[in-house]
């Protein structure tokens, strides 16, 4: 992987984490595409994008890899949230999660990632884990059975707009849930694999027709939106965690394809500017420690307003886990904030890491 390309990468990565965390501030860094309408689609698309050919005759290592890389540290802030439940519980009396069992320790992980509120964005982390497993199984069967990528994108867009429907006719329990997921999510996995093979340097989709029709598509997608107006339900945004499409069919699949152009667009317009960014590239190459701590580091904020107006933290308890302190003022100062804090926490925990555990 030569360098440009590595720091491409990091960037689109940074932009991705930089929209998980605005639209858990119910805010959208590009306009018309709406919180949730697309972060995490793009978040496996970049997956997909990385997939090495490689790893098809070489599954024992992959799924090494993915072990070492996604579930070993997930455990470990599993186990941290754990104590940081427990504590911020005897501070406020309010416990921010599910049960203390070993069931909701090692089996909810990989169900919906719930069981402790502050970490919760994590559950994305065992989802990518097994989307990835199955991609690689499904991948080298289907080139097995035909090596014939406008096949392999059928199939695979199949799954993906194949999930909402069956969500709507199935009941949804956890395994089911899981199955919802993972057909959804495997359709941008091979989707970033195909635009870095068959698309990226060979056809260009930045023109300005290509733009237009976005665009285009785009404000009409907007008329299905209702994000603006929680009382009336989603409407371009979808929670993929619960498999909650309300009573869209397509639009999510189609909304999440212009948001990740939109995303593609943003990054090669941007690079010239933005390429020398320590910053920019640090924070891309701490996302896994962006999602786990955001939502602890806007909760300290929190306490610090509440702290500093006299008010008892208990008044935490009283409100979901996004709740921040006086919204209409502190939002962006929130974003700023938890981006800087839980980039820099990102870079100790790698740097203790080398320093420390350099063969872990």
């Amino acid at each position: 992987m030569d360098k440009e390309f590595s720091n491409r990468v990091d960037m689109l990565k940074a932009l991705a984490i930089l929209l998980v965390v605005s639209g858990h501030l119910e805010f959208s860094l590009l306009g018309m595409f709406s919180p949730y309408s697309f972060q995490l689609a793009l978040f496996f698309f970049i997956s997909g994008y990385l997939f090495n050919d490689k790893y098809l005759n070489d599954i024992t290592t992959f799924i090494k890899r993915r072990v070492k890389s996604l579930l070993v540290p997930y455990f470990l802030y599993n186990t941290f949230y754990l104590g940081v439940t427990v504590l911020i519980a005897h501070l406020t009396g309010k416990f921010w999660g599910s049960p203390i069992s070993l069931k909701n320790f090692f089996i909810t992980p990989f169900l919906n990632g719930h069981q402790f509120d502050l970490s919760c964005p994590l559950w994305f982390v065992t989802q990518l884990f097994i989307t990835m497993i199955v991609f690689l199984f499904l991948f080298r069967i289907l080139k097995n059975f035909k090596d014939n990528k406008i096949f392999h994108l059928i199939f695979f867009a199949i799954l993906g707009f194949g999930a909402i429907p069956l969500s709507k006719i199935i009941t949804i329990d956890p395994v089911t849930l899981i199955i919802i997921r993972t057909m959804f999510s495997l359709f941008f996995v091979y989707l970033g694999y195909y635009y870095r093979n068959y698309i990226e340097n060979k056809i260009d989709i930045f023109t300005l027709k290509w733009a237009g029709a976005i665009i285009t598509l785009q404000s009409i997608l907007w008329l299905f939106n209702r994000d603006y107006d929680p009382e009336h339900g989603i409407g371009l945004s979808y929670v993929l965690v619960w498999a909650r499409f309300d009573e869209q069919l397509i639009v999510p699949v189609i909304t999440a394809l212009t948001g990740i152009w939109a995303s593609l667009l943003v990054i090669k317009l941007s690079y010239p500017y933005i390429k020398d960014s320590k910053f920019l590239k640090q924070m891309g190459q701490t996302t896994y420690h962006i999602m786990a701590n955001h939502l602890l580091v806007m909760y300290l904020i929190t306490a610090v307003f509440l702290w500093i107006n006299n008010i008892p933290i208990q008044e935490r308890a009283n409100h979901d886990i996004y709740w921040i302190y006086n919204p209409i003022q502190t939002t962006y100062f929130y974003f700023v904030l938890t981006m800087v804090i839980s980039t820099y926490t990102g870079v100790a925990l790698k740097w203790a890491k080398k320093k420390f555990f350099p063969n872990f």
